[in-house]
């Protein structure tokens, strides 16, 4: 019988324990990124009591200042607090993987049902509550991200370069080094004693659509993953620059729709990539799209979780930050304007939208909810 030494024991068990705990959040937490921390906070500090108070909000801390998911990168920082490198992988391999596979099964559906009556309703009624939603997200990141004038300065001229057509990822670097030099103007003579910035990668933009490839759209989702700062929600504005505007691969209403299976589904709301992959280029593309948003946080969060500390405490990559945040910030206001008038078409939409989202602002549902409403409001409009 093999003797199993008793750190061996508590080592697997506590690789267990990560398992466990994300592939469960993986098919439970709803609601978006700040639900998703809440539930974490509360399984990993106050019940479990992996680590402490400030331990979490420094990885929080960590969790903003990289490119990516949120609240994918707290599910890597944590699993691999708890139990190194192995941990680093399972915390968000297992916290991705069930809601890629309900993703992966509604993309089927809709391939083959989402162009029937029913399907159409139901996303008739769905459309306007995701708009809602988003407006929600971006009047409560408004609190932290519009820091004063400066800030709100920056955010509106992105939004202006937006409509004039300014490529996406050179707003952001610009509104983050803008902000990081001028609230670092004292500082300029000193060199930066810890920083972390986004691969200056995809910089180029390919113009007019271009045939489909299966390796293109690996690495259109690698570059994003690489390079998005803030919520999930500013996946919209990466997603319709490069696949509506640029690549031409898909329509702004099968974009919705991707957004849309995305907010109804359990976990990050990145795997709005495998819903999209699959349309594009079926289980394989599903596959390598997912692959390729997802890569990058592994490897900003090996990387970063090595000094940490210095991350946090930088004022340097703190202002950048502040730049990168309210960019983004205005790019989730321009893209939300621009895919309104697809899900807001007439008297019931607008109605839809209004009511969800003094619903939102009122009473902080669980948003799922409301989606399931407009759902069902849509599938009644399609039978009258």
């Amino acid at each position: 019988m093999e003797t199993i030494h008793p750190n061996e024991s508590s080592y697997r068990q506590r690789v267990i324990e990560v398992m466990q705990l994300f592939l469960r959040l993986g098919i439970t937490a709803f609601g978006g990124p700040a639900a998703h921390i809440a539930i974490m906070r509360d399984e990993v500090v106050k019940r479990r009591k992996w680590i402490s108070e400030q331990d979490f909000l420094d990885l929080f801390g960590a969790a903003n200042l990289i490119p990516g998911p949120t609240s994918t990168e707290m599910a890597i920082y944590l699993g691999f607090r708890r139990v190194g490198w192995i941990g680093l992988v399972l915390g968000g391999v297992c916290f991705i993987l069930p809601a890629m596979l309900i993703v992966l099964a509604l993309a089927w559906a809709y391939v083959r049902f989402g162009t029937t009556s029913i399907a159409s309703g139901m996303l008739y009624g769905i459309l306007p509550v995701v708009i809602a939603i988003i407006a929600q997200a971006l009047w409560n990141m408004s609190k932290n991200a519009v820091k004063g004038w400066l800030t709100a300065i920056v955010g509106l001229i992105v939004l202006a370069l937006y409509f004039l057509n300014v490529n996406i990822l050179m707003l952001l670097l610009a509104a983050g080094l803008v902000m990081m030099l001028i609230k670092n103007l004292s500082n300029m003579k000193q060199i930066p004693a810890a920083g972390f910035f986004p691969p200056l990668i995809g910089l180029g933009i390919i113009a007019g659509p271009v045939p489909f490839g299966l390796m293109l759209l690996f690495l259109t989702f690698l570059k994003i993953g690489a390079i998005l700062y803030g919520s999930g929600y500013v996946l919209l504005a990466f997603l319709h620059a490069d696949l509506v505007q640029n690549l031409g691969w898909l329509t702004e209403r099968q974009l919705f729709d991707a957004i849309a299976i995305g907010q109804i589904t359990p976990g990050p709301l990145f795997t709005t990539a495998t819903f999209i992959g699959y349309l594009l280029g079926g289980l394989p593309g599903a596959l390598l799209a997912t692959l390729g948003i997802f890569l990058p946080s592994f490897f900003f969060v090996g990387i970063s979780s090595l000094f940490i500390k210095q991350i946090r405490n930088s004022p340097w990559t703190g202002g950048f930050l502040d730049g990168v945040n309210v960019a983004s910030l205005a790019l989730m206001l321009a893209v939300t304007l621009q895919l309104s008038t697809t899900a807001i078409v007439d008297p019931l939409t607008i109605g839809i939208a209004l009511v969800s989202l003094v619903v939102l602002l009122r009473f902080k549902p669980n948003s799922t909810w409301l989606i399931a409403g407009g759902a069902l409001i849509g599938f009644i409009h399609t039978l009258m």
